[in-house]
């Protein structure tokens, strides 16, 4: 498999022959008002420029998938430059109904059996914060992809460290792991995805897994950044286990 780290949470990810784009939100720098009682209100959204085409990131993409509706995972130019018969996949009746609503023809809800050319495709469970915070953030979910020739890969999505996560490990035992760790924030309510400790714990479940942090300094409420990420994960020495992408990099595995 390669993954590329796009932006945000947006990935390219080319499993078992196909073509996979993950959560994209595709928009120019400055596009987007930033997101209200929160970090940076000087500052539009997207935060930085996508490092390569358009044209690059949706060519020859097999099918999509869209881990929940929030701007920064799936916004209009996605909506726009998508062609509407594409293969797409999303968590629940709601978000399919709503991507349908803009012209797509191909959804599917996924689910924990779901099978596409031979890759299966599991959704997994998420929390976007704690406490409070999940009436206002929503329902979230990831995936796990499997086929006999590719390791076990696990795509968190939006979560947050909590038990869910931990039997998502345990039932799937993935040997590449992809967190959101931006620990992004608004001024009241915690943490919405993963920071530096919740991103220790994904390693102490998968101690021999290969983790990868995704969703970081790309919109307004970010407070961790890949800097810090960095230094914490060789206090602990866990450097080559947590990879942290700059936006175009790649990984084969």
């Amino acid at each position: 498999m390669n993954i590329q780290q796009i932006r945000n949470a947006t990935l390219i990810v080319e499993y078992a022959g196909k073509k996979f784009l993950i959560d994209p939100f595709l928009a120019e720098k400055g596009t987007y008002p930033p997101f209200p009682d929160s970090a940076r209100q000087d500052q539009n959204n997207p935060l930085v420029d996508l490092p390569t085409s358009i044209d690059h990131i949706i060519n020859h993409v097999d099918a999509v998938i869209v881990t929940h509706l929030h701007l920064d995972h799936w916004d209009n130019v996605a909506k726009e430059v998508l062609p509407k018969e594409i293969k797409l996949f999303t968590q629940n009746e709601e978000d399919a109904s709503e991507i349908k609503n803009s012209g797509f023809k191909n959804v599917e809800v996924l689910q924990e059996d779901t099978v596409f050319a031979d890759i299966q495709l599991s959704k997994t469970k998420g929390e976007h914060g704690r406490g409070e915070i999940l009436k206002v953030a929503g329902p979230v979910c990831g995936a796990v992809f499997k086929h006999p020739n590719e390791k076990t890969l696990y795509v968190a999505g939006d979560t947050v460290w909590y038990e869910g996560v931990q039997e998502e490990i345990e039932t799937h035992q993935p040997e590449i792991i992809v967190v959101n760790a931006g620990d992004n924030q608004f001024l009241e309510g915690g943490s919405l995805v993963m920071g530096k400790d919740d991103g220790y714990e994904v390693y102490k479940a998968a101690p021999n897994a290969k983790i990868i942090a995704s969703h970081m300094e790309a919109v307004n409420h970010w407070t961790l950044s890949r800097e810090e990420l960095k230094n914490f994960i060789n206090e602990k020495g866990i450097s080559s286990n947590v990879l942290v992408p700059d936006d175009g990099e790649s990984y084969s595995f």
